[in-house]
């Protein structure tokens, strides 16, 4: 199977008889993507991998004739942006008929003619399994406002009203992306609700319906809440959740008179449970049918009164695990046939001495319980391995539950239950390894150990200043394995100090076999060796997750709420919720961790899921300010991306977008392939070539050529999130491409207002031996009385030698690059007429910015020049001599200094500066290099904006000072990566830096590419003299959190300042640039 360039599939038959080849059949199949490579995937599935669209996994099955497909499945190749998520829900059908196909066909081949003939005549039908989606190659973007958004917010929630807005993609795969950092959920209703601690859902079924096992699922899948329990500072809230949200306090047996701990169901949704400080309640539906009180088990002691107060719980049906305040833990073990609970201290907690900081339970659920894989003796498996009995007499396997224990010391322990046998533990869990193994392998492999001990006593110096950085508790524990067909449990763990440790299990499948860790131990200890190792989980490893995207917040001590809230379905997609004062999404897609903040509402103190009539799949949260609102996701944003992405299929290439804010719409430039008979094309270009030899009467070419055609769309976002609306296109004359569109605001020198127009400015391209020109066209953008219709009129156009490359209003006037010069025009309402002009860029411009009164302008081979515009002319500050191919360019604001940005096709990053004061700038003629980077990608696009306040700065720095007057400049490459590049001040520059030298050595290297090398300036072989290295990687530095927490606190000791600090301007600089 071939691809071509214009994302046609063709099928190559070759067709033999023996060992001679008869002929080569080569037919059209099926348009897909624009493809950069195939590979097939085993003997029924192809990846069709593409740089300009989404990347499809297809299944293709082959056949005599009809369609061999499973039924229910499309059988197109085409353009399937649109179906991407009904594609995904598909799932591997049975290939069988498949395997007959190919047995079939082997026997053909030796067979006689016939056979032949009809075997060539093989149809193969294809379906779309599964696609990536794919934002590159970013041509360029713009900064709008979202649908959703909220007018009101302020600080940091604000920024939660913008969207990018996206060029990405290549002809028919073109398309607008919608690029969006953080979360906005769509809210249905909210509420004034203050004094929350926390909210729970609950499930109530009367009678278990006797079903299949299959319909039973699907059931609870579909099932609605029936109580929302809300718990206030003092008492309980309970509301009826099946129709409308209503109060029923009054009615029910719930404990109402203080707050609630945690409610959940147990026995199959036929019970639910309240536990509050001081007891528990078993009801069903509204009426209780058990209460229990926590007494402190040894009340010798005479301590009883503080022992018996619960701090936390966590529910795995049919048990419940309480963790006291005084570090003890209780269990709960429910009887399912008389749906009761009965309290029990587990033994092995009872004589130990040892402080609990954190605890959770793991339901492994399923008919095959993942961890059972781990242990080698699957068989031995705990007592919940047998099926259990249900009270309706169905007997169905409910897997396994363990109890993952976190001490205070740090060492973590993983116990089944209710045997509560430790089938694995590590210690030292807090420091954050990259593997978690289990100890009781590592003692016996004796050499490991050794290692270990080293790195506590390096620490011991050091210990006095970091005291605070040392002792660092676990807060919270979490495991859970989501639903879907290879998943595997995550744990997660929240330190005091607000890291947040995921680990994503796997099985370790390891060469060498038990007898020879046995053998390594010594004799006295293999009697207890083999009765224990028989129950352990030995093969289970854990394996370091990096949470990226996620600023950390420090933990308030003494708050004992949980801040991990795992969902199984909202919208359709499955993770965990983050309450606190960064609240997040963890997302789980194709077993990988998608972590979206969600800033909208300022922190959040309770969440939980909400499935009833009004509100399909959707959630409740309340926020620190008091609001309870009820949400839904958004439906039309793919969340399996670094940012959630809505793509807007153009069927086109998008070159250049503008955002018109007061009327929130996009003007667009896209460009469609039309397909023109070839003696047309060839025609054109004969009538310009005067002294050519041939005669354009008897050209006979048959055939046709395809040539892109411009227009200039105005689009608008759906209100509803669906695709948007074309309103208005403005179509380019033949050969003429329209090259850049800006909104810029004129002043109208007749009624000195400013009025705000579209420009357009473009070439005609017909062949070098045409003088080039190009058009300036202004026009204006309306709307009808009742916003339903978009006008767009023509104001103004007129012809202009050279293209015109770039566009920007410059104080109320117009600046035209044309080519080798800018010309500024003012604007009278019906014409623009001259003004100023400047003999720069020597060449062709590629991007034009402005800040106040000065120009930056970036040209296509020779770099960059700094014009400033004073009454009444335009004049050369400064340029940069050396030859660069520009790319983009951008000003970068720190307070009062100003820098120059520059990207160009060796994929560098330059920052200049003017200052014409020192001595090497030729007195101010030479621009001067601040700083050089290699990025990696090519960078088209830079957007300046700016930097959020940090907690930090919000206290010392009153506005209107240097500090808030930064900015940060955004950028997009061809690769289809974004990118910030940020001002830093000097104290936090210097820290940065020499933690970058220390971790050039510390962490492992990506690719193999050293970070110091590859960042080097690349020039291609032209004489280049080395900048200034002045930028920090923070691609390196995001390293520094993944490492173990002996190593941070090592590296922060060379370099002479503490984790804490380091951790802190991580932090700050996550927090100053989420723009999104």
């Amino acid at each position: 199977m071939l691809s071509t360039k214009t994302g046609e599939l063709l099928l190559l038959t070759i067709i033999y008889d023996g060992r001679i080849v008869q002929k080569l059949d080569l037919s059209k199949s099926r348009a897909s993507v624009l493809t950069s490579g195939i590979t097939t995937i085993g003997d029924s599935l192809f990846f069709l991998g593409s740089r300009l669209g989404d990347s499809l996994l297809v299944q293709f099955s082959c056949g005599l004739g009809g369609s061999n497909l499973p039924p229910g499945v499309q059988e197109e190749v085409g353009d399937i942006e649109s179906d991407a998520p009904s594609a995904k829900r598909l799932r591997m059908s049975s290939s069988d008929a498949l395997q007959d196909m190919i047995n079939g066909e082997e026997l053909s081949l030796y067979g006689t003619a016939p056979n032949n003939a009809q075997s060539a005549q093989k149809t193969f039908s294809f379906a779309v399994r599964d696609s990536l989606i794919n934002v590159g190659p970013l041509k360029d973007f713009s900064y709008g406002m979202r649908i959703n958004a909220d007018l009101n917010a302020t600080g940091i929630a604000k920024q939660s009203n913008y969207e990018l807005v996206c060029c990405s993609g290549h002809g028919k795969n073109g398309s607008l992306c919608v690029l969006q950092q953080s979360i906005r959920p769509e809210t249905i209703t909210q509420e004034a609700l203050p004094g929350c601690k926390g909210i729970w859902t609950v499930y109530h079924k009367n009678t278990r319906i006797h079903l299949g096992e299959s319909s039973r699922m699907a059931d609870e899948e579909d099932e609605y809440h029936a109580y929302l329990i809300i718990s206030l500072e003092a008492r309980t809230m309970v509301l009826q959740t099946a129709n409308n949200l209503e109060e029923v306090t009054e009615n029910v047996d719930y404990y109402v008179q203080g707050t609630t701990l945690a409610a959940g169901n147990l026995f199959g949704r036929r019970r639910v449970i309240q536990v509050f400080a001081h007891g528990a309640r078993i009801l069903d539906g509204a009426f209780m049918t058990q209460e229990l009180s926590f007494k402190a088990p040894n009340v010798e002691s005479g301590s009883s009164s503080d022992t018996s107060i619960v701090a936390s719980v966590s529910i795995a049906d049919p048990y419940v695990l309480l963790r006291m305040t005084n570090g003890s833990l209780q269990l709960l073990v429910g009887d399912p046939s008389s749906c009761s609970v009965s309290l029990t201290v587990p033994s092995v907690f009872e004589s130990s001495k040892k402080s609990i900081s954190a605890c959770t339970l793991y339901h492994d659920k399923g008919p095959e319980p993942w961890l059972r894989k781990t242990s080698t003796d699957a068989w031995l498996s705990s007592g919940m391995g047998e099926a259990i009995d249900g009270a309706d007499g169905v007997t169905q396997d409910q897997g396994d539950v363990y109890c993952v224990v976190c001490y205070e010391n740090g060492t973590l322990e993983i116990f089944d239950v209710p045997n509560f046998t430790c089938v694995f533990s590590v210690d030292k869990f807090i420091s954050g390894r990259t593997y978690l193994v289990d100890t009781f392998m590592q003692d016996s492999v004796n050499g490991l150990h050794a290692h270990s001990k080293n790195t506590e006593d390096v620490i011991r110096p050091g210990q006095k200043e970091n005291s605070k950085d040392v002792k660092i508790n676990v807060v919270e524990l979490m495991m859970h394995r989501w639903i879907g067909k290879h998943s595997r449990p995550f744990l997660f763990g929240i330190l005091a100090d607000g890291t947040i440790l995921s680990y994503h299990a796997y099985v370790f499948e390891g060469s060498e076999n038990s007898s020879k860790v046995e053998g390594s131990v010594s004799s006295q200890n293999s009697i207890s060796l083999s009765s224990t190792n028989a129950s352990r989980l030995r093969n289970l490893r854990f394996l370091r997750v990096p949470v990226d995207n996620y600023a950390r917040e420090e933990m308030p001590s003494g708050t004992q709420l949980q801040r991990m809230n795992v969902y199984k379905n909202i919208g359709g997609s499955q993770g965990i919720f983050l309450t606190g004062s960064r609240p997040s999404w963890f997302m789980v897609f194709r077993e990988r961790l998608r972590i979206h903040p969600q800033l909208c509402d300022g922190p959040i103190v309770a969440f939980t899921v909400l499935h009833n009539v009004n509100c399909n799949h959707g959630l409740i949260y309340v926020t620190a300010l008091g609001t309870l609102k009820i949400c839904q996701l958004p439906s039309f944003l793919s969340y399996d991306n670094y940012w959630p992405v809505q793509k807007i299929p153009l069927k086109g290439t998008p070159h250049q977008v503008a955002y018109f804010a007061e009327k929130n719409v996009y003007s667009v430039i896209v460009s469609v392939p039309v397909l023109k008979p070839l003696n047309q094309v060839l025609s054109t270009i004969a009538d310009q070539e005067v002294g050519q030899q041939f005669d354009p009467d008897n050209i006979n070419y048959e055939g046709s050529y395809p040539i892109e055609e411009f227009e200039v769309r105005i689009v608008e976002p759906e209100k509803s999130g669906g695709p948007w609306k074309t309103r208005a296109s403005i179509p380019m004359q033949s050969s003429e491409n329209a090259l850049t569109v800006r909104m810029v605001t004129l002043l109208n020198t007749t009624t000195r207002e400013n009025e705000t127009l579209l420009a357009v400015g473009t070439a005609y391209v017909q062949g070098e031996d045409v003088a080039a020109r190009g058009r300036v066209l202004l026009f204006s953008i309306d709307r009808t009385a009742d916003n339903s219709r978009t006008l767009v009129s023509e104001v103004y156009s007129k012809e202009l030698k050279g293209a015109i490359p770039a566009l920007a209003s410059l104080q109320g006037h117009l600046l035209i690059a044309s080519g080798p010069k800018i010309i500024l025009h003012k604007w009278t309402g019906s014409e623009l007429n001259g003004v100023a002009f400047c003999d720069y860029p020597p060449l062709h411009a590629v991007s034009l910015n402005i800040v106040k009164n000065f120009i930056l302008l970036g040209d296509i081979h020779k770099s960059i020049s700094f014009v400033s515009w004073k009454e009444p002319q335009l004049s050369l500050l400064a340029k940069d001599f050396s030859p660069l191919d520009c790319l983009a360019t951008e000003f970068l604001i720190d307070g009062s200094t100003l820098s120059l940005v520059v990207s160009d096709d060796q994929k560098n990053v330059q920052i200049f500066y003017y200052a014409p004061k020192v001595s090497e700038s030729w007195k101010g003629q030479k621009l001067l290099s601040r700083a050089e980077f290699h990025v990696g990608s090519r960078i088209t696009k830079f957007l300046r904006l700016q930097l959020l306040p940090t907690t930090s700065e919000r206290t010392a720095t009153t506005p209107g000072s240097d500090k808030t007057n930064r900015f940060a400049t955004v950028f997009g490459t061809l690769e289809g990566s974004l990118g910030c590049i940020a001002p830093l001040d000097e104290l936090t520059f210097r820290r940065l830096q020499s933690l970058q030298k220390k971790l050039v050595t510390a962490v492992t290297h990506v690719a193999g590419l050293n970070p110091r090398s590859f960042r080097q300036f690349r020039s291609n072989g032209k004489a280049h003299r080395p900048g200034p290295d002045n930028i920090v990687d923070c691609e390196l530095l995001s390293h520094y959190e993944m490492l173990p927490l002996e190593e941070q606190l090592e590296i922060a000791q060379q370099i002479g300042t503490t984790r804490m600090q380091i951790m802190s301007n991580l932090n700050d600089m996550i927090l100053g640039t989420s723009f999104l």
